[in-house]
């Protein structure tokens, strides 16, 4: 039984970035001696168990064997006779397919050392068609790191696309790969490697347009991807990608109010009180600086300070001394509304 660190622990630590966490590959074991050893069994579809003293993840060396359409079409074979590049050769891509032994050694079959010093993102092995998440994976990683995906990789993927296989991605895995190239270093070169595939029209049709920068966090990025968009088509495209609430309810305030924040420069009182509203500013305000947020990087040139004014003015409206005082609770909403728009009008 020999244990090896392997994927992006060895990755990163080749290039010099801080480690999160690392993935153990166990050869020459099997459940029943991994238990033996105190090991936790967690894994459903395959053997993985957690250390029982630094609860990091020990897998089982395991090979895969294609067996359906989709990322969950495999058939999984773990036994203590699949050696160490067995496992490596069903990783994706060979930056990701190198492993350390105890001694430190580093143990490199597919190249993966070298591809990372030249910046390349190359599959493997003709076994990566076998998973269409890996398209998003390699869009991922471009994002992450800005290197080019091999001419050869970037034939099969286009490839992949042409056949259908992309087609059976399951919306929560395309979410969950988008977001996370969204809070990457460099979002737009996930969009370029999806859209030389061929798979940004199959998944994202709405989009005509990528941003040059992103910048925020995550529902803030999305919401810049979908500030041309109608309402309509943001709605589809949630719903196609199973968005979260969160992420959803950003990017439809903007198609909703997009026109009412470039012209709110020049909004009387009421239509800034309004504006406020509409958007939930006074119960919602963190998402309400979101959407400022998200409205400066969409469109530079649009002056938000007068709304921005206008927020800090209303919300400092003493709404609860207004409610004791009212003769009855039918007029407090009015009443509330006339000292937040005087509160708005003494800006100017």
């Amino acid at each position: 039984m020999k244990t090896y660190v392997v994927g992006g622990a060895v990755r990163d630590e080749l290039l010099g970035l801080p480690l999160e966490d690392r993935d153990h590959v166990v050869v020459g074991a099997t459940p029943e001696e991994m238990a033996r050893q105190g090991f936790k069994p967690v894994g459903r579809d395959f053997p993985v168990f957690l250390h029982p003293g630094t609860h990091e993840e020990y897998a089982l060396a395991r090979t895969e064997r294609k067996s359906g359409r989709g990322y969950k079409g495999f058939t999984v074979y773990a036994a203590p006779d699949v050696t160490l590049e067995d496992d490596l050769r069903r990783r994706d891509l060979t930056i990701n397919a190198m492993a350390k032994g105890e001694d430190g050694t580093l143990i490199d079959p597919f190249g993966g050392e070298k591809d990372l010093k030249e910046g390349v993102l190359r599959h493997v092995s003709e076994a990566f068609a076998e998973d269409p998440v890996r398209i998003l994976r390699v869009a991922r990683f471009a994002a992450r790191f800005g290197f080019r995906v091999a001419d050869e990789t970037q034939r099969l993927i286009k490839k992949m696309v042409a056949s259908g296989e992309a087609d059976f991605l399951v919306a929560e895995r395309v979410w969950q790969e988008l977001a996370k190239g969204l809070a990457e270093k460099n979002p737009q070169r996930m969009f370029e490697v999806l859209e030389q595939s061929g798979l940004r029209e199959k998944l994202l049709p709405e989009l005509r347009s990528v941003p040059r920068s992103f910048s925020g966090p995550v529902p803030v990025r999305f919401g810049l991807l979908a500030w041309p968009l109608s309402e309509q088509e943001v709605s589809t495209l949630c719903d196609r990608l199973r968005v979260p609430n969160e992420v959803r309810e950003l990017a439809l305030a903007a198609s909703k109010n997009r026109e009412r924040l470039r012209a709110a420069h020049a909004a009387s009182p009421a239509e800034l009180l309004e504006l406020l509203k509409r958007t939930d500013a006074f119960r919602r305000p963190e998402r309400f600086r979101e959407l400022l947020q998200m409205a400066k990087l969409a469109e530079t040139e649009n002056d938000l300070s007068k709304i921005e004014g206008a927020l800090s003015a209303a919300a400092a409206v003493d709404a609860g001394a207004i409610a004791a005082r009212a003769a009855t609770s039918a007029e407090i909403p009015r009443l509330i509304d006339e000292a937040r728009m005087r509160a708005i009008a003494a800006l100017s």
